[in-house]
């Protein structure tokens, strides 16, 4: 079962969110993830939504999104991450 992960995001700077853009990838290679998609919020049809970006990541297995996100790789770029963006990441599973 593959499984995927959205984050929506709201970018607070910009010079740290593009130093924590360029450094997740490296993170996914160990798990086979991919990058599907990265882009800005063109029009909200329905509800709400608060967030200006989105970023949707494929792992192969849903057991790879947790090691990936628990790796000492991720990890450590959590607290540039947060000084970069308030964002939500959610797994779904297919």
């Amino acid at each position: 079962m593959s499984a995927c992960v959205i984050g929506h995001i709201t970018v607070k700077d910009e010079d740290k969110w593009a130093q924590y853009r360029a450094q997740v990838p490296a993170t996914l290679v160990p798990w086979g993830a991919e990058l599907l998609f990265r882009g800005k919020v063109d029009a909200v049809l329905a509800g709400g939504h608060p967030h200006t970006d989105t970023v949707v990541i494929r792992f192969p297995y849903v057991a790879a999104v947790d090691a990936w996100y628990a790796s000492p790789a991720y990890q450590a770029l959590i607290p540039l991450r947060r000084q970069a963006a308030d964002l939500v990441l959610i797994s779904f599973a297919d």
